[in-house]
């Protein structure tokens, strides 16, 4: 009787491998919890039953959603030291992205918040930051760089001891067909920069454990995440916190909501998003 190709070794060792691997999935802490209705930890107020993702993405590590359109995302830093940088794309049509200029200009706000809408070049809302309860978020900076990186700490490679942010980004956008040059630069949240009267980027850091921030798809949404220490963080070491991400239905924007109707620039952006959406059947 023969066992095959393999032989008896080669299953000996295949078993030991499945062995290993469902051993290492079963105790990891930095898996999607799948369904996601058995997240341990819940946002409060939102019903287990409407969790379409719940994760914690580990201190140098990333995570991608493909996101509908009316999806609320609650990012959580919990334990003060996670530095979320984020790029959304227009699933439908990927060119779309994010905008950080534009993001600035329109809402006449450099500093993300409540009530921010995070725009796409083609003058349409992404997604609006509908809840905060950090205020230390950055929109100058971009996410760490290689090149940064590897002065600062020795390596930026995705898989080594300090990952940049841009290297986990690249990785996160390749698996939904994205390139480097399809990364413009990202939003931060957790980690603030504020601009000095003689224009020098002042950090702030940290607002502390616990703090979150809740981002609503106004369109359907490819959301890359990076949780890298920011570029202009002074300590020397690789200082990085775990991420809790979760996402639930809700509804997009509607012209009739306060943030849609701040300012005559928002209310055309909206208008835009909404008239696309229709038009587009999303």
């Amino acid at each position: 009787m023969t066992t095959g190709r393999l032989g008896a070794e080669g299953l000996a060792n295949v078993g030991q491998a499945r062995a290993d691997a469902r051993g290492r999935a079963s105790v990891s802490d930095w898996m999607p919890y799948l369904p996601a209705n058995t997240t341990p930890y819940p946002p409060d107020g939102v019903d287990p039953d409407t969790l379409t993702w719940a994760e914690t993405v580990a201190p140098g590590g990333y995570t991608h959603l493909r996101v509908a359109r009316g999806t609320r995302l609650r990012l959580e830093d919990v334990d003060g030291e996670a530095c979320a940088s984020v790029l959304v794309h227009n699933a439908a049509q990927p060119g779309e992205r994010l905008n950080v200029a534009d993001t600035q200009k329109i809402p006449w706000q450099a500093y993300l918040g409540a009530g921010h809408p995070l725009l796409s070049g083609d003058g349409r809302v992404l997604a609006t930051i509908v809840a905060d309860t950090s205020g230390r978020h950055d929109a100058f900076c971009g996410a760490s760089s290689d090149a940064w990186n590897e002065a600062k700490y020795g390596d930026a490679t995705a898989e080594g001891p300090s990952p940049s942010g841009h290297a986990l980004l690249r990785l996160a956008a390749a698996r939904h067909g994205l390139e480097s040059r399809d990364l413009p630069p990202a939003v931060s949240f957790f980690k603030g920069v504020r601009v000095a009267a003689d224009g020098a980027l002042e950090w702030t850091g940290s607002a502390g454990p616990g703090r979150s921030v809740d981002l609503l798809a106004e369109l359907p949404l490819v959301v890359l995440i990076a949780n890298a220490p920011h570029p202009r963080d002074p300590r020397p070491d690789y200082v990085a916190g775990p991420l809790r991400v979760h996402a639930w239905r809700s509804r997009p924007t509607g012209l009739d909501d306060d943030v849609a109707a701040a300012t005559p620039e928002r209310e055309r952006a909206y208008r835009n998003t909404i008239a696309y959406a229709g038009l587009a059947g999303l």
